[in-house]
């Protein structure tokens, strides 16, 4: 009697600590996803609203057949701000925005909850190099796959005059009527085939220089300017590695705008190897990206991580 009397209670605190434990985690860990979302939708709109001229231009020359030079991107810039205005660069931009800010915060937080999952499967705390990248490419995937149709709208804004597309609504309602709701995934292959390698190689690369700076150094955490060239690499590798998809991707989703016939994924690239040839015509514009795109991507992880910093020092 005298020990059922005794472990009654003990069971009882026990399981009302069990209860009260698992109530923190769950709270912790909505806290964090909800801390990663914010940070990156933060980070993407800043990092795109940084290079939104240059990328405008550089979709300008991916869907057309003009050969792409500095002098012709400038040219191109300059005169579209001559015709149209200082913001007519930005063109498009809302519609990036409109993308990019639940693209961002999808991926970066997809990112951190697979990161968490495979190292609990794989019993590692800090990510070895294969579910690394695996972490990477599939945050890539979720967050291309939820949000693609803002992808469409925002490459139509950015090739076409005001007079056709007056705002994104415009644009959904348009391509509905005229072309049909399944065009608003046509070239959805050759984006999912590019972020696997972008995404992939871009967080790959990122986490693997701030593990070896951690390393090396003996600091846990690397000052902005290191973070902004650890970002500036991973963009350099990532989109390098998937920018002929990225050309492919970009002439099918103009194509009732720009004169191509819609193809697929193969035909798409046989014209464009045909008629503009293999480098020329697939890495064109990527000069551009080796501008744009680490200055972009720099800004965007060390946004992230910085707002990852200070939400979790409020937070305490």
């Amino acid at each position: 009697m005298d020990n059922g009397v005794k472990e009654g209670p003990v069971r009882l605190g026990e399981d009302a600590e069990a209860v009260l434990s698992s109530s923190v985690s769950s709270k912790r860990d909505h806290r964090q996803v909800l801390s990663s979302l914010l940070s990156g939708a933060l980070a993407g709109a800043l990092a795109k609203t940084a290079v939104a001229p240059l990328d405008r231009t550089k979709i300008i020359f991916q869907v057309s057949s003009k050969r792409f030079s500095a002098k012709e991107a400038f040219r191109v810039l300059y005169y579209t701000y001559l015709n149209e205005g200082f913001l007519s660069l930005w063109r498009g931009n809302s519609a990036t925005m409109v993308r990019v800010v639940p693209y961002a915060a999808i991926q970066f937080s997809a990112h951190e909850e697979y990161k968490r999952i495979l190292g609990s499967y794989y019993g590692f705390r800090a990510l070895p190099p294969w579910p690394r990248l695996f972490a990477g490419a599939l945050a890539g995937t979720t967050a291309a796959s939820l949000t693609y149709p803002l992808d469409l709208v925002r490459a139509r804004m950015a090739v076409t005059p005001k007079e056709m597309y007056s705002n994104i609504f415009h644009v959904f309602i348009r391509i509905s009527r005229e072309e049909g709701l399944k065009t608003l995934y046509h070239g959805f292959m050759p984006t999912v085939l590019g972020v696997i390698p972008y995404a992939g190689l871009s967080f790959f690369t990122y986490e693997t220089l701030k593990s070896l700076h951690r390393e090396y150094s003996g600091r846990r955490q690397p000052y902005p300017f290191e973070r902004m060239i650890f970002g500036a690499c991973a963009g350099l590798i990532g989109q390098s590695a998937s920018y002929p998809l990225d050309v492919v991707r970009r002439r099918m989703q103009t194509a009732g705008v720009t004169g191509y016939p819609r193809a697929s994924i193969a035909c798409t690239l046989r014209t464009i190897v045909r008629e503009e040839g293999a480098v020329r015509g697939l890495y064109k514009g990527l000069s551009m990206n080796w501008v744009k795109g680490p200055i972009a991507v720099g800004i965007s992880f060390t946004t992230f991580d910085l707002m990852q910093i200070l939400l979790r020092h409020l937070q305490s």
